[in-house]
C-alpha cells in the first residue's frame, strides 16, 4: 500500500532543494568577492602597509569621510572592503559604523531606477550621517571602551623583504592564512545567516504587517535595519515610490540597513555586527523620528 504521506514529505523536500540551490549561489557570489578583497588588502598590507596607515591615518574625519563615500556607492562590495580594512586593523569602528550608515547596498540601484531625485537626497542624507556617525561611534567607543576585535594583521616574513614573492605570498597568506583560517568559517556563517533570511522571508509577509501610524512606522524600518539583509528595505522604497510612506521612514530604512556590508564580518568578529546594527538602528531611528517631526 503505498504511503500517504510521501507527497507532502517530497514536497516539502522539493521546496527545501529550490531554495538550498539559490542561498548557496548567493553565498558563494559573496564569498567569492570577499576572499578577492581580503587577498587584495593582505597583499597590499605586506607591500605598502606603513603606506597605507599614513595614508589613511588615526581614525578622524579622513576615516569617516572615506568610508562613507564608499557606502554610498551602490552594491555591497565597497562596504565589503572596509570591514576588510577594518579587520586588518587600518581603519577604526567609527570608520566600520560610517559605512554601514552610508551604505544602502543592493537597494540602492533599485531607488535610482524608481525614485531618482529622491535616491540623490537619501545618498547626501546617508553621507552626512555616515560621517557625524562615524566620529559619534568612535567617540562612544573612547567612553564606554567596548571589547573590539582585535586585528587580523598579516604577518610579514623575512622572505618577504622588500617584496614577496608569488609562490610564498600564495602559499603562506592566501593559503595558510585567508583560507584555512578564514574561508570555511566565513562560508558557514554567510549560509546559514542567508538561508535563515530566506525561510523568514517566506512565510512573513513585512508588507501585510506594517503600522499605518507614522510614527510606528520609522520604528519598524528601523528595528528592521537590524537583519544583516537590504531585501527588507525594498518594501519602503516601493511604499515610498506610490506615494503611502513619507520621506523620514525611507530616510530610517536607508539608513538602518546595511544590506549584505556587514556579513563578512560574522565570522570573525560578532560582537561588533551586534555593536554596529544596534548602533545603525538607532541613528537610523533618530535621524528618522527628526524628519518626522519637521513634517518629512
Amino acid at each position: 500500500m503505498p504511503w500517504r504521506g510521501a507527497p507532502s514529505w517530497t514536497s516539502s523536500l522539493d521546496e527545501s532543494e529550490t531554495l538550498l540551490l539559490p542561498v548557496f549561489l548567493e553565498t558563494l557570489k559573496i564569498l567569492a568577492i570577499v576572499f578577492v578583497l581580503m587577498v587584495a588588502v593582505e597583499f597590499a598590507e605586506i607591500r605598502f602597509g606603513e603606506s597605507l596607515r599614513r595614508g589613511l591615518g588615526l581614525p578622524g574625519l579622513r576615516q569617516y569621510a572615506l568610508s562613507s563615500a564608499l557606502g554610498i556607492v551602490p552594491g555591497c562590495v565597497t562596504a565589503f572592503l572596509v570591514v576588510s580594512l577594518y579587520k586588518a586593523g587600518m581603519l577604526g569602528f567609527g570608520a566600520l559604523a560610517a559605512v554601514m550608515l552610508a551604505t544602502a547596498g543592493d537597494e540602492a540601484l533599485v531607488m535610482l531606477a524608481t525614485i531618482p531625485r529622491t535616491a540623490l537626497l537619501i545618498f547626501a542624507l546617508c553621507f552626512a550621517v555616515g560621517v557625524a556617525g562615524g566620529a559619534l561611534a568612535d567617540a562612544l567607543v573612547r567612553r564606554f571602551r567596548p571589547r573590539l576585535c582585535e586585528a587580523c594583521s598579516a604577518e610579514i616574513h623575512p622572505a618577504e623583504r622588500p617584496r614577496p614573492s608569488p609562490s610564498h605570498f600564495l602559499r603562506h597568506h592566501v593559503y595558510a592564512h585567508i583560507v584555512r583560517k578564514h574561508l570555511l568559517q566565513l562560508f558557514l556563517w554567510l549560509f546559514c545567516t542567508l538561508l535563515v533570511l530566506r525561510i523568514a522571508e517566506q512565510h512573513v509577509d513585512l508588507r501585510a504587517i506594517l503600522p499605518d501610524n507614522r510614527l510606528l512606522l520609522v520604528v519598524v524600518a528601523s528595528l528592521i535595519g537590524l537583519l544583516p539583509e537590504s531585501g527588507p528595505h525594498l518594501i519602503f522604497v516601493f511604499l515610498f515610490a506610490e506615494g503611502l510612506v513619507p520621506f523620514s521612514v525611507l530616510a530610517a530604512s536607508s539608513i538602518a540597513q546595511d544590506g549584505h556590508g556587514v556579513l563578512p564580518l560574522l565570522a570573525y568578529a560578532p560582537k561588533d555586527v551586534v555593536y554596529v546594527k544596534i548602533y545603525a538602528s538607532a541613528v537610523g531611528l533618530v535621524v528618522g523620528l527628526g524628519l518626522l517631526a519637521l513634517g518629512l
